[in-house]
């Protein structure tokens, strides 16, 4: 198989295999690539002004690199901006198809071109988490002499499914899902510019259409400029010549229809509310329908999981204390795994918090205690219960502190305050029921003692 060799001066010269390519037959996606850093859109943490990766970019000095990411986010178009910018040649490849063999021939091309034109080769390798440990063995030697340049992308964790010894010669760089603003600044570029997006047709792109694209794209700038394109393509054109692409459109566009839930206004607000207001009601099927509403419109899983672990705490409390181990291991999970399989842990403990015994003893104990502390004399800490540490033994400090487990049931009379306060009230509902038995005749026995 050949490599796919490209000259990035500038998309118009676009070359495959030596023979120029129509430039209107490319994706849209292809042709909106950026050709420069002050095109690319997002990523601001590791190319904004003065941060590492930008400033070995601009300065030229750019070895090995290995980009992670979720998809569209701008792995082969940062490659891209790399070799338009150093004027290096270009040779792009994917992991799934390439094989050592292949790998030789390109890196042989690599030398050859330097030392015809002393101008290294950028080698773009997608899916570079998908060569085997001799694959990737092959580009270490030339990678770490510097020719030719290795960019690879990968949407997997590098230090998971690469070899240690590559990532040790290479930069490593997490690229981030772009967030709607930046998405909105793709598809407007894309509807203005004449030369390579769809500025000739006269697009009249209606705001909710842009918006709703941006937000269900969930940070694919690709996906994004792909729907906008087979959406703006397939809309008939008015009488005057004009293309209105409206939120109809937006929706077939990208197969997914419209839901009222904005992240900062009211619907956002209110379908959480009933979310945490099922669960605490022990319906498992109104709260699932609420979860699934948030996550079909592009709600982060872990502002989910969170809400999960608060109501666990809150509301189920002792009556059921695996609920907060559940809803915690979920909140886990889900910043582990991502979306789409991060539902499914959500989903499992939302049903076993929504249908765990209630309980909100703690949650009213706390609030009770804070409540004290601020309005009532603070208590000073009794002398028996202070840290013994260096001279506080002399000071009397813990002098007369029984220690629990020398006494049968490992339990002992004792003031751990100077003033007696109660708070925590258990009720009889699942293991909270345990609970108040024994502390009902722990008080019982001391109020005989007195």
């Amino acid at each position: 198989m050949r490599p796919r060799e490209e000259q990035p001066v500038n998309l118009m010269d676009f070359f495959i295999e030596d023979k120029k390519i129509d430039l209107s037959k490319l994706p849209l996606a292809v042709r909106m690539r950026p050709r420069s850093l002050n095109e690319f859109v997002g990523q601001s943490h590791i190319l904004g002004k003065g941060k590492l990766l930008r400033r070995a970019i601009e300065a030229d000095r750019l070895s090995s690199l290995i980009l992670f990411g979720p998809p569209g986010v701008g792995k082969t178009s940062l490659a891209w901006c790399v070799a338009n910018l150093t004027q290096s040649h270009y040779i792009s490849i994917n992991a799934t198809t390439s094989n050592v063999e292949e790998l030789r021939k390109v890196i042989s091309s690599a030398k050859q071109k330097e030392a015809n034109t002393n101008k290294k080769t950028i080698l773009f390798i997608d899916e570079i988490h998908r060569f085997n440990k001799a694959q990737q063995d092959v580009l270490l030697p030339d990678v770490e002499d510097g020719n030719p340049i290795l960019i690879g992308a990968t949407v997997h964790n590098p230090f998971f499914s690469m070899a240690s010894a590559l990532l040790s010669r290479s930069l490593v760089c997490e690229l981030k899902s772009l967030k709607e603003n930046e998405i909105l600044d793709v598809l407007n570029a894309a509807l203005k510019d004449d030369e390579r997006g769809l500025g000739k047709l006269k697009v009249n792109a209606d705001k909710k259409a842009l918006e709703f694209l941006a937000k269900t794209c969930e940070g694919d700038a690709r996906r994004a400029l792909s729907a906008l394109e087979i959406g703006v393509l397939t809309t008939p054109k008015t009488k005057d010549g004009r293309i209105d692409f409206n939120l109809e459109a937006a929706q077939e566009s990208i197969q997914k229809k419209a839901v009222v839930y904005d992240n900062d206004e009211d619907a956002h607000y209110d379908t959480a509310s009933a979310f945490i207001k099922s669960m605490r009601g022990s319906d498992p099927d109104a709260a699932i329908y609420w979860m699934a509403k948030m996550l079909y419109s592009g709600e982060d899983p872990r502002f989910i999981a969170r809400r999960v672990c608060i109501l666990a705490a809150e509301d189920v409390g002792n009556a059921d204390p695996l609920a907060i181990v559940l809803a915690n291991a979920a909140l886990q999970i889900s910043e582990f795994v991502g979306m789409p399989e991060a539902r499914i842990p959500l989903a499992q403990a939302v049903i076993y918090v929504a249908c765990a015994q209630k309980s909100n003893a703690s949650y009213l104990a706390i609030d009770k205690a804070l409540q004290d502390i601020e309005n009532k004399k603070v208590q000073e800490v009794p002398d028996h219960l202070k840290d013994t540490t260096g001279d506080a033994e002399a000071l009397g400090h813990g002098k007369g502190y029984k220690y629990a487990h020398d006494y049968p049931g490992h339990y002992v009379k004792q003031k751990y305050t100077r003033k007696k306060v109660r708070y925590y009230e258990p009720t009889q509902i699942g293991y909270e029921a345990k609970i108040k038995e024994r502390l009902d005749k722990l008080r019982k026995d001391e109020e005989k003692a007195k």
